[in-house]
């Protein structure tokens, strides 16, 4: 069924006012699709990914995830989804095979299932000389794999990954990359939150660009692209135009007091 995502809202305090982090996002990820969800720091995407994680609550507007409303089910959402943060969020004094069957038991696996997934990811990722050092002692991006294979380990329908291949060596991002491919083929429903433009034109079948905190365009590589233009050319234009549209009077406050060269932060 996918994810429907409508009017979803999300503001923060900042200097005695509100920001909106999430403005009245609404987009959807049909099953058996990997959807890329790109923007600038700062955009939206980190937000939006933990509103549909039920990590945070949005202010209004929801979303339906594979038939479960992110308001009215929000523990019928845990138990469909693979959720990647930005942290690791691993136990440091744990082994990566101690994390994994951890959180095999959280999900309910049966023990027999847990080992096989187990045996599977650590080879995938080439994990085997690292499977029994604790957390603390590996490196960001062993620790990056180590949280991948928690977020795969019980084969969700639904996976929400943001910046999966961070901090990856090359071999381990393709197979992080083929993993997400075998998810796609398998129907189950991803977004996949990323600034790398080649990987994103690599594997996204659709992608959304957010900016400011809105939905500034959705669609397939072909459909948004003009003539020979790159997916970095497809973002960059688009967030320009967005930015172009803003009211005067917004842009001179923003710049008012700052030296020239402030213009083009």
């Amino acid at each position: 069924m996918g994810i429907v995502v409508t009017n979803l809202s999300k503001s923060f305090p900042a200097n005695g006012g509100k920001v909106k982090a999430v403005d009245h996002v609404s987009f959807k990820v049909r099953s058996g699709e990997i959807f890329g969800l790109l923007g600038p720091n700062g955009a939206g995407k980190t937000t939006t990914v933990r509103l549909l994680s039920t990590i945070l609550r949005p202010d209004s507007g929801t979303a339906v995830l594979d038939g479960h409303d992110l308001a009215r089910d929000p523990i019928g959402v845990r138990k469909i989804i693979g959720m990647l943060p930005e942290e690791v969020g691993l136990y440091d004094r744990l082994t990566p095979i101690e994390v994994l069957y951890y959180y095999g038991k959280l999900y309910g696996m049966p023990e027999e299932q847990i080992k096989r997934r187990i045996e599977e990811l650590i080879l995938t990722l080439n994990l085997e000389e690292y499977a029994e050092i604790r957390c603390c002692d590996l490196s960001k991006g062993t620790k990056q794999k180590v949280s991948v294979a928690r977020v795969f380990l019980h084969e969700p329908p639904i996976l929400l990954l943001d910046e999966p291949t961070a901090g990856i060596d090359a071999i381990s991002a393709r197979a992080i990359r083929q993993m997400i491919t075998g998810a796609k083929n398998a129907n189950r429903t991803i977004m996949y939150s990323t600034h790398v433009m080649p990987e994103a034109e690599r594997i996204c079948d659709r992608i959304g660009i957010i900016n400011r905190g809105k939905i500034v365009a959705v669609g397939t590589f072909d459909e948004l692209r003009r003539g020979r233009e790159g997916l970095e050319d497809i973002f960059v234009r688009l967030v320009k135009e967005e930015h172009s549209e803003k009211p005067k009077e917004r842009r001179g406050k923003a710049t008012k007091g700052k030296k020239k060269w402030g213009m083009w932060r």
